[in-house]
């Protein structure tokens, strides 16, 4: 669609319906403005061209804190922040790309899609995108792309499975009829994250960004996992949920992370299996002494908290499934429970006067405490970083008043769970 067009779509009454959904009816305004921002910045850059417009969102992990490296299962839903890009076919071999929030422009020739030496970076990323959909079988071509994104770095979101997702949304509507599913969609951002980046990632983080609203996903065949979208409207509610930045760590975290998946597996190699998955709870209680001599005390403890988060996201699926939201939010207290002092992923050992998340998590509790409605969590990776609160809509700002006064300003962001992944926004308005 011709650029003018576009711009009379976005003022009209199916555009701010459909913000509403995306963004809360309080934001459309604001969201109007940024997508024409986008049409404008487009036109600058790439001139007069028919185009379409795409978001795809952040996402937020509900439950099933570190169940998926050991083939487990997940609760996570999509936010209402997210990359919003304007694309359109430019008949060459090249694909052309500027991402204002990170003040990059680069070309990439498809003749050439391998990878830098450095295997890092955003052009690197895409690369691997485009070379994953060839791999896979579908169509590339050029095109040119002019992208912003407000969700957030270094907070638990998924920032760049977000941009992943939606750069698979234009390949697939600008070449492939939009007929690629959105697990080939994770797919092809595993592969890229993977080979490109060298690094070992799973397909949550995808999965949420490109599916939308809230999902569960069974890892047991990781190569196939069961995804279940969740109908449920989160905003029926009148909850908030509340991400708050409790402060990078100052020591390595590597050797954290790492530990959490192998000391599981080192539970289940007990039992000839690789993961946890493979083995049951009984199995592990059956014969725990010897167990714990094998694997040593915190791997139980780490292998019982899998076993106990796997029934929780279940509970939670049901709970959400049949509108008990207060069952549901037991079930997230108890997931911050088992992650704080079973799976031991709130602060790091190596340097216990720093504890950011648990400063946080107390804070918090006290003021659920003090309410009497709520639930919070450790969010992520966990030893630094980030923690999830659920509030209802008229405690969330005075919860971010309460908790950035502990955290600093500006570390507490308010989300909603919004029902729409990696979209094409122009065919929906």
């Amino acid at each position: 669609m011709d650029m003018n067009n576009t711009l009379k779509l976005l003022d009209g009454k199916e555009a701010e319906a459909l913000f509403a959904r995306m963004y809360g009816p309080e934001d459309t305004a604001a969201q109007k403005e940024r997508y024409k921002e986008v049409v404008r910045g487009f036109e600058k850059e790439f001139g007069e061209k028919d185009i379409l417009l795409f978001s795809s969102p952040g996402r937020t992990e509900i439950s099933g804190n570190h169940t998926d490296h050991n083939h487990g299962k997940v609760l996570a839903g999509s936010i209402n922040l997210d990359c919003v890009g304007a694309a359109a076919r430019n008949m060459s071999n090249e694909v052309r790309i500027v991402s204002v929030t990170f003040d990059q422009k680069f070309t990439i020739d498809l003749n050439d899609l391998s990878p830098s030496a450095k295997k890092a970076g955003t052009m690197d990323l895409v690369k691997g995108l485009l070379k994953g959909f060839r791999e896979s079988g579908y169509e590339v071509g050029g095109f040119d792309a002019y992208i912003t994104s407000n969700v957030i770095s270094s907070a638990g979101v998924s920032s760049s499975a977000a941009f992943e997702m939606l750069i698979c949304s234009m390949v697939n509507v600008l070449f492939n009829d939009g007929r690629i599913n959105t697990v080939a969609y994770a797919h092809i951002g595993k592969y890229a994250e993977n080979h490109y980046w060298d690094k070992a990632s799973g397909l949550l983080d995808q999965m949420a960004c490109a599916v939308g609203g809230l999902i569960t996903i069974d890892f047991f065949e990781p190569a196939d996992p069961k995804v279940e979208k969740i109908e449920f409207d989160f905003s029926s509610q009148d909850y908030s949920l509340i991400i708050v930045q409790t402060g990078r760590g100052h020591a390595d975290l590597s050797a954290d992370y790492s530990a959490v998946p192998n000391e599981m597996k080192k539970v289940a190699e007990f039992f000839g299996k690789e993961v946890c998955s493979q083995i049951s709870e009984k199995d592990v209680i059956d014969n725990l002494q010897a167990v714990r001599a094998y694997a040593g005390d915190r791997s139980v403890l780490r292998a019982l908290h899998f076993f106990e988060e796997n029934k929780r996201v279940e509970a939670e699926v049901q709970a959400l499934k049949e509108n008990r939201f207060q069952d549901f939010l037991e079930n997230i207290t108890a997931s911050g429970n088992s992650s704080w002092k079973w799976l031991q992923n709130c602060y790091t050992t190596s340097n216990y006067q720093e504890q950011g998340i648990t400063i946080s998590l107390a804070l918090t509790e006290l003021f659920i405490a003090e309410k009497g409605v709520g639930a919070c969590r450790v969010h992520g990776g966990g030893f630094a970083g980030v923690i999830m609160a659920l509030l209802p809509n008229e405690l969330a700002d005075e919860y971010i008043r309460y908790i950035e006064k502990a955290t600093g300003k500006g570390n507490a962001y308010r989300m909603m769970i919004r029902p729409y992944g990696a979209v094409c926004v122009s065919h929906l308005i």
